[in-house]
């Protein structure tokens, strides 16, 4: 479920994969990885997108459909 949220996320968001990835420290290619499942994304990665986005982990990792921090 990681996958797809954190496209949506950045979708939603208007930002672009080099963007994000800029934010990351990391290439472009490596996120778009992230995006399509091709690498799993280390926790450190779903904390960071979630302060960015200012969801919860438990949303990006699709525990919940509540995006709320807790």
């Amino acid at each position: 479920m990681i996958f797809p949220r954190i496209k949506e996320l950045r979708e939603y968001n208007g930002k672009t994969q080099k963007e994000i990835s800029g934010y990351l420290s990391c290439d472009q290619s490596l996120y778009s990885k992230y995006e399509r499942g091709g690498r799993e994304v280390p926790v450190i990665i779903v904390i960071k997108l979630a302060k960015y986005y200012g969801v919860s982990c438990d949303y990006i990792l699709g525990l919940t459909n509540n995006k709320t921090r807790y």
